[in-house]
């Protein structure tokens, strides 16, 4: 009879109960807007092995719309991953917050590194909510059970509505993508704990399509360098005076 480790087993017990959370609300955004996404690129003229090894390696939404609206407009592969890799810039202050709530005493870099590539929108609402009142220990465990089952349910549900979407209307696909950033931005204003938050989220939405109508290059980076400043500055007030 051979010895089992303690540790072991609780991570398994972890990275199960972080697959049973895939039947939430947030997974379920996810899928419905992968399934306009899946429109989107059929109507342009990508298969379905194309549409696969997009999502897997992408692993962003956006990214993957920038994707094939890049080649779908002839752009060239250099510039193709250039724009994708400038849309996915967005996501390296959730990877910054990321890794010191999950990581534990046996997270290694490569397995940070590893599940770093599934920390989009989805997950990370997930860690934030999840893990302040879970075991550091299992953290990491946790996380990867939910985001590799996130990963195959969005795999399975592009299949089937691969095969039954045909062609649908625009603005269908249109609001089907636009499910996730709506959620994104409902959850963030449900976890706002401290002014900064409600700051930054409003300068995003007041300065975002301001800036975008006015057509300054590099509009996204511009509205997080000036609502993100502001933010800081209303909390560092703020602070000074309690």
């Amino acid at each position: 009879m051979t010895d089992t480790d303690p540790a072991a087993e609780t991570s398994l017990r972890w990275f199960l109960k972080g697959v049973t959370k895939l039947v939430s609300v947030p997974a379920a955004v996810l899928v419905t807007a992968q399934i306009g996404f899946v429109a989107l690129a059929r109507d342009i003229g990508f298969s379905l092995p194309e549409i696969l090894v997009i999502t897997l390696s992408v692993w962003a939404l956006p990214g993957q719309v920038v994707y094939v609206g890049a080649l779908a407009s002839g752009s060239g592969w250099i510039a193709t991953m250039l724009a994708v890799s400038l849309s996915s810039m967005r996501f390296l202050p959730m990877l910054m917050s990321w890794v010191p709530v999950v990581r534990g005493e046996r997270s290694t870099r490569l397995k940070l590194l590893g599940l770093s590539h599934f920390v989009a929108v989805t997950s990370w609402v997930f860690t934030m909510s999840e893990m302040p009142s879970t075991p550091r220990q299992v953290r990491l465990a946790y996380f990867a059970g939910f985001a590799l089952a996130l990963v195959v349910a969005n795999l399975v549900a592009i299949t089937v509505a691969y095969q039954l979407v045909g062609h649908v209307p625009a603005w269908v696909s249109a609001a089907l993508l636009m499910l996730t950033p709506l959620y994104f931005l409902l959850a963030l204003g449900g976890a706002g704990k401290v002014i900064d938050d409600y700051v930054a989220m409003g300068m995003g939405l007041l300065l975002g399509p301001a800036l975008y109508a006015a057509g300054i290059g590099l509009d996204l980076l511009w509205t997080g360098i000036i609502g993100g400043t502001v933010a800081y500055a209303v909390g560092r007030v703020r602070r000074r005076s309690t």
